[in-house]
């Protein structure tokens, strides 16, 4: 991360340079000489160094709010390690917590040591896993030392980057390198070699492990002078001999393979970074980004959301492990903002771009290096680090995946990690991954025991997981969009494809001028290598479509079917599940996010991104990947679906974000049903981003987002996909009168074609269904709607009954358990006789006595001064002495409703329906009516003892 940093500080300044040339312009040219030849240099460079390091990745500033280095950095733990303890070096930084180290602060890293002489700077090495915070400490110290908060009995510090020395061919000498790297501390003082002047110095050398150094005599020639030219690593060599500037001070970090390059004598200090070893630093990370903005502390929410998190890492799980290294913290973090602070006006982010950037933030420009003393060529050739993880990690995770295994043991390990190694630079790769990279990966099983059975190993053997859950998918998927579990013939088919295409087109042309004079059973063979590549183009695109077709497999698996979306998953693997475990229906582990990062990969920034770390993949795989990935999808949803499945579908087509494939998938989808799903701002943004990829044409027939936990936020959200659907279900939601102004102008938008709204069980009161009728008299497009249970009283039945007479088009109206007394429901029913198109008025549930119930029957058969039209009221499981028309959908109702509603209330309702059945029974004369009736009757009773039972257990 720091060689982005200083690669970047030439762009950086460039504003300020100009800005200082314009203004120069505007004043006299011998004022701007004088005033720039008296600031000091070492000033100049704290400021230039100040804005160099001040700038982060885009990745970081996601959180919004106040961005500030400053505010969202966190000490990771720093161990001193002692000359005898350099045999545990190579330590994983898990095993930390039992050494005799004690810790350090970055501030005490140049404090006088045993063997520090007088004239001498210490050289401290500073080392640690991939992970671990050693970018950010080292740009935290960098910006600390140019406000003067830190290391301030150094004068100057001068920060270089390995990755940039290395690249150097050319010999220069150490003032030189500054000047080049500085241009304001060219020639200065401190840096002449004069008397003491360098003990006011500091270099930093970041990445060390990337520099070729050989401390050898023969190779690195003895010198002291600061203006000799030599190669950069001699230069660094001969400070770290104390030839060169033995006053100045250095600082290098470097990861733990490396710590061996450099012999013990030449290490005043060894700094091993592990972390945060506690909850306590953890939640200071955690905090310092959730709720770094004045909004966001404010918010309960994401209070509510740091204490789940710092109860799950409390409570020793997997995350908590992972979570010893800051990059995690980071993932983490970067997760739960995507799923809890998403909103329309954010940049469109999504989970497999998260965990891109993630890889990119930490592998980014890093290669496995070679040996010392390795040839320059092969140091040119050397093999991307990320790369090197997708062939290996990328496999064991792929293995997991397809065997339904989240654990591994140290076999298994050994056998896929490296099992096929032959050279001594395949070896020394190896070592170097396995200390320096592996454990980022994976770390022991915490919880081995809620694995299952299948995932235990004989004589208790140590198991490793993933850090992340669901990291071991990203890998599979990564793996498998790379093309990697290609069979040994079908590597060897594409190599020698590529070897006759290329020979191909070389004697294209001199077959073609000698075919004439070859004979024909020769000049066939030239037609076949010629043909040889558009065989295998063809045998490509097939292993494409295979891949298409493991998406849509994995997609809709049917054991998976009853498990949470997959977004609930990932919260829940952070989070922790609180209070009652869910139901396992499986005992294998479902993998539901893997298809959905392999259509996340092929997005077109993310193959950007992965572009950055020489993962490429190729357009026309995408091509052919998506084109059989539709045939598959749209096979898959001739099925019907559960709300969870497509919950699912909907995040795979936001993660793909290819519009042309999303319209293709709609227009096969006439219906989307989640009822249940617990839909977040995350997910309504998803839904709405997802729909707003179809043209205005296309409409779904129902759009059921009953129980779905919606709030008046999120309905804003919802409001470009509710002009899609033709029947909108809102039911059993947390909507009140502020969320009626939403639906009034939904009824109102002219592109709206919604028939049917049902609003059931929220709690809009008679203020907000006034402000909803308001839009009645212009809306022309409602059949169907639906306030059953939501307030509306006595005040709000008689202002509907005035109201719609102004909406012609109404057919349906359900009021059914709104306290609407007998007065009120005479009002309605005379309104709905009047009107033109209503057939149907729901009253159940009301408190209107047996006679009342009557009579409104009789009311709504009955036509008023000359209008014949009928109302069928449906006030009761009986209208007289018979069995209403309307008994099943009442019943029906009361079954969905009944966990929802006053239990003592239903109970009541439900005693009444059985006198009245009763009743009617009794005064029938034909034996297969009171057979119908005795049916009736059992189905009321039992929903009745379910009622009961349901009431029972809640109690105890």
């Amino acid at each position: 991360m720091m060689s982005i940093l200083l690669r970047q500080r030439i762009q950086l300044p460039a504003a300020w340079r100009w800005k200082k040339r314009r203004d120069s312009f505007c004043c006299h040219c011998m004022t701007f000489s004088t005033i720039s030849s008296n600031q000091d240099p070492v000033e100049i460079h704290k400021r230039k160094l100040f804005l160099w390091f001040s700038h982060l990745p885009k990745e970081e500033k996601q959180f919004g709010g106040l961005f500030s280095p400053e505010t969202m950095h966190v000490d990771p733990l720093i161990l001193e390690r002692k000359d005898e303890e350099r045999a545990g070096l190579l330590q994983s930084p898990y095993k930390t917590q039992t050494s005799s180290s004690h810790s350090l602060t970055v501030e005490q890293l140049f404090d006088p040591t045993d063997a520090w002489s007088e004239g001498r700077g210490l050289n401290v090495l500073l080392y640690g896993a991939v992970g671990t915070g050693k970018a950010t400490i080292v740009r935290k110290l960098v910006l600390d030392w140019c406000a003067g908060n830190t290391m301030t009995h150094f004068k100057l510090l001068l920060p270089f980057t390995c990755e940039d020395l290395s690249q150097l061919t050319k010999a220069v000498s150490l003032r030189d390198l500054v000047g080049r790297k500085y241009l304001h501390l060219k020639n200065h003082p401190l840096l002449s070699g004069d008397r003491d002047h360098a003990k006011d110095v500091l270099f930093l050398f970041n990445g060390m492990e990337k520099m070729q150094l050989d401390f050898r005599i023969g190779s690195s020639e003895l010198c002291s002078d600061p203006n000799e030219p030599l190669p950069p690593s001699v230069l660094i060599v001969n400070l770290l001999r104390k030839y060169l500037l033995p006053e100045a001070s250095i600082l290098m970090a470097t990861r733990l393979s490396a710590v061996e390059r450099i012999p013990q004598k030449y290490v005043s200090r060894y700094a091993q970074i592990c972390g945060f070893n506690d909850p306590d630093r953890q939640r200071a990370y955690f905090t310092s980004r959730l709720l770094q903005s004045e909004e966001a502390a404010q918010n309960k929410e994401a209070q509510t959301l740091i204490e789940l998190l710092y109860l799950h890492l409390q409570s020793e799980s997997q995350l908590a492990a992972a979570c010893f290294l800051p990059s995690y913290c980071w993932l983490t973090c970067a997760t739960l903002h995507f799923l809890h602070f998403t909103t329309t006006q954010a940049p469109i982010r999504t989970l497999t771009g998260i965990y891109t950037s993630f890889f990119r933030l930490n592998f980014g420009g890093e290669v496995l290096g070679t040996r010392t003393g390795t040839s320059p060529s092969s140091q040119e050739h050397q093999s991307s680090l990320m790369r090197y993880v997708v062939l290996t990690v990328g496999k064991l995770a792929y293995d997991g995946v397809m065997n339904k295994r989240t654990s591994f043991s140290d076999k298994e390990l050994e056998q896929w990690i490296g099992g096929k190694t032959k050279t001594d630079e395949e070896l020394h790769q190896l070592a170097v991954f396995q200390t320096d990279v592996l454990d980022f990966f994976l770390a022991p099983c915490v919880k081995s025991g809620n694995h299952s059975s299948k995932e235990l190993c004989e004589d208790n053997e140590k198991l490793y997981v993933f850090a992340v859950p669901a990291l071991q998918e990203y890998l599979a998927a990564l793996y498998i969009v790379l093309g990697e579990n290609k069979s040994a013939l079908q590597k060897l088919t594409s190599q020698v494809s590529v070897a006759i295409g290329q020979a191909s087109e070389d004697v294209s042309a001199l077959v073609n001028i000698l075919s004439k004079f070859i004979p024909l059973r020769l000049f066939a063979i030239f037609n076949l290598l010629k043909l040889f590549p558009k065989l295998y183009e063809k045998i490509s695109s097939y292993n494409k479509g295979k891949i298409a077709r493991t998406m849509a497999v994995e997609m809709f698996r049917t054991e998976d079917s009853h498990n949470d979306d997959v977004l609930d998953q990932v919260e829940q693997s952070l989070l922790g599940v609180h209070g009652p475990q869910p139901q396992q229906f499986d005992d294998s582990k479902s993998f539901e996010l893997y298809p959905i990062f392999m259509g996340g990969l092929l997005q077109y920034s993310n193959r950007v991104l992965l572009q950055q770390l020489d993962c490429n993949v190729q357009s026309t795989t995408v091509v052919q990947i998506t084109r059989a990935l539709r045939k598959h999808l749209v096979r898959e949803l001739s099925k019907p679906q559960p709300p969870e499945e497509l919950m699912d579908l909907l995040v795979l087509l936001y993660e793909f974000q290819n519009p042309r494939l999303t319209v293709e998938v709609l227009s096969s989808i006439k219906s989307i049903c989640l009822t249940n799903v617990r839909m977040t701002s995350l997910k309504c943004f998803i839904l709405s981003s997802v729909l707003s990829c179809a043209s205005a044409s296309y409409h779904l027939k129902e759009l059921d987002l009953s129980s779905c936990l919606l709030t008046h936020n999120m309905l804003q959200m919802l409001a470009p996909a509710f002009r899609h659907a033709h029947s909108l279900n809102l039911q059993f939601n947390n909507l009140g009168p502020d969320s009626c102004i939403l639906l009034k102008d939904l009824l109102l938008d002219p592109k709206t074609c919604i028939s049917s709204l049902q609003l059931c069980d929220n709690p809009l009161l008679d203020s907000g269904v006034r402000i909803l009728l308001e839009a009645l008299p212009q809306n022309q497009s409602l059949i169907y709607l639906s306030l059953m249970h939501t307030g509306l009283g006595n005040s709000g039945a008689l202002e509907l009954a005035e109201r719609l007479p102004q909406h012609t088009g109404l057919q349906e109206l359900n009021v059914a358990y709104n306290a609407i007394s007998e007065e009120a429901a005479v009002a309605l029913v005379d309104a709905c006789r009047e009107h033109p198109t209503i057939h149907t008025l729901h009253l159940y549930f009301n408190p209107i006595t047996d006679e009342g119930k009557q009579s409104l029957y009789g009311r709504g058969l009955t036509g008023n001064q000359g209008n014949n039209q009928q109302v069928k009221v449906l006030a009761s499981v009986t209208e007289g002495s018979d069995i209403s028309g309307g008994w099943h959908p009442i019943l029906r109702v009361i079954q969905e409703n009944a966990s929802s509603w006053d239990h003592k209330r239903v109970k009541q309702q439900l005693k009444v329906f059985l006198q009245d059945l009763e009743w009617g029974r009794e005064k029938q004369t034909s034996f297969w009516r009171r057979l119908h009736f005795r049916k009736v009757q059992k189905k009321v009773q039992a929903t009745l003892q379910r009622l009961e039972k349901d009431s029972s257990s809640k109690t105890k």
